[in-house]
């Protein structure tokens, strides 16, 4: 909950803090590159979570790996808290890192508590995910309006308050969680550790001073060829190399499908942070009571939503398993797709009024946000759940990895697609809305067709 109140706070103010003049306390960089920028720290975060899987497989399991990942949050959101754009940039390489030895680690943590799998450990990840959203929550309303009261550093310090919290609340009650097998078998050594973290802020240091000159779209262009190449060498090790048995083998490739959903469904989603953000707090009538609302408050809607619908689809699940009727696991992933698409089919309507010159009221992106959640609820925890159904128990924390692998690649295209936009020509705001919504119609329809072959691959997995 405190790892995502820090996300989600930082997000809701983030590309706004870009994009802000100089004079006016922020960044002062143009829409195309802070969306890239955006995406390119995003992924980052995710695509580091391969890494921080393996390091605690191998390593220093997963609690250490949390506890560890905890520490270099709170160090980054304190960077973005201090000073110059400089600091600012290297904290989100600190928060990165963080985020990639965190994430993978602490859902490893969570599956374990559900060794059965099934309809319950579904219902577990939507608890899980309720929870998450709590924080995403918090971080969504106080974050923005700190920042908007207290000036941009404040509202960076926040995050860093929570993940504080959050970490002691961790170190006093992890007693309680079971070691996860592959964690029995890490060496207990912290030196690869310090070596690429020491190796990353290098880097960072020298674009810093110049010595390396990063342009932020080129960088994102090339950062997804990099994820997409990762990806296809991951599991063409899982499927070749790994001394999988074939019904091992055979899940690989539902795995396979399931990390391109998601890619799909996060390049469209995660325009939350960016174009979504940037339509609020340009486009859209924000005064509630008399009062403007920071446009950063807005994303808070979609924890809200999470938090009032994750009962209802977890008792679903559950009823359904009760009853035998449980949908597929391709099946809720096509659900989730389509509605993704179907909420960007709503925003297209609201950009329309938008190029006729007028305001839209926030009930559109509360609908919006609606629709999305919903299909949030068929997809995300139901995708954590399965990944580490249907990976083989010796390599559970690097497939969590692979999953959030899909995430990063989702993530920078995000980004790239947000970049479409241009504030100077107003149509390029429906299209965008209309391109991505096509992206989750397609996408849903191909899954709904591959369900019959996914499930046989699935070899009973449920």
């Amino acid at each position: 909950m405190w790892e995502r109140f820090t996300y989600y706070g930082m997000r809701a103010i983030l590309t706004l803090f870009m994009v802000t003049a100089v004079a006016d306390g922020g960044l002062g960089i143009d829409d195309k590159a802070a969306s890239s920028i955006y995406g390119l720290y995003v992924a980052a975060s995710y695509l580091l979570a391969l890494l921080g899987g393996w390091i605690a497989d191998r390593l220093i399991g997963a609690q250490r790996a949390v506890f560890s990942g905890a520490v270099l949050i709170i160090a980054g959101n304190a960077l973005l808290a201090s000073g110059t754009s400089q600091v600012f940039f290297l904290g989100l390489v600190l928060i990165a890192f963080g985020v990639g030895l965190l994430k993978p680690n602490v859902s490893g943590l969570v599956a374990d508590l559900y060794p059965e799998g099934g309809s319950r450990r579904d219902a577990g990840f939507s608890l899980f995910y309720m929870g998450i959203n709590v924080g995403a929550l918090l971080g969504a309303v106080l974050v923005p309006i700190f920042a908007a009261r207290f000036g941009w550093h404040w509202g960076f310090a926040l995050p860093a308050a929570g993940m504080f919290l959050g970490l002691v609340q961790f170190v006093l009650t992890r007693r309680h969680l079971a070691v996860l097998p592959e964690c029995a078998a890490a060496t207990g050594s912290w030196l690869p550790v310090i070596l690429i973290a020491a190796g990353v802020a290098a880097v960072a240091s020298l674009a810093m001073g110049g010595a390396i000159s990063i342009e932020p779209r080129a960088a994102a262009r090339a950062t997804s060829w990099l994820i997409g190449m990762l990806a296809v060498g991951y599991f063409a090790y899982l499927i070749f190399f790994a001394g999988l048995s074939r019904i091992e083998r055979n899940r690989v490739f539902v795995m396979l499908a399931l990390f391109i959903a998601s890619t799909v469904y996060y390049a469209g989603i995660e325009q939350t942070g960016t174009s979504l953000t940037l339509f609020t707090d340009r486009y859209m009538d924000r005064r509630v009571l008399g009062h403007e609302v920071p446009a950063g408050v807005f994303q808070g809607m979609s924890s809200v939503y999470i938090i009032v619908f994750a009962p209802v689809f977890s008792a679903l699940w559950l009823a359904l398993g009760r009853r035998g009727r449980d949908l597929s696991t391709p099946v809720k992933f096509s659900a989730g797709l389509a509605l993704m698409g179907v909420s960007f089919l709503v925003m297209y309507f609201a950009s329309r009024y938008v190029i006729a010159g007028e305001k839209v009221l926030p009930t559109w992106l509360a609908v919006c946000y609606l629709v999305q959640m919903w299909g949030d609820l068929c997809l995300a925890p139901v995708g954590l759940s399965s990944m580490t159904k249907l990976a083989a128990p010796r390599f559970v924390g690097q497939v969590m990895g692979v999953w959030f692998l899909s995430l990063a690649l989702g993530n920078n295209l995000a980004g790239q697609l947000a970049g479409e936009y241009d504030a100077g020509n107003l149509a390029s705001l429906p299209a965008l809305f209309f391109k991505i919504f096509e992206w989750g119609a397609v996408a849903g329809a191909a899954m709904l067709l591959l369900t019959p072959v996914l499930k046989r691959l699935m070899a009973g997995v449920k």
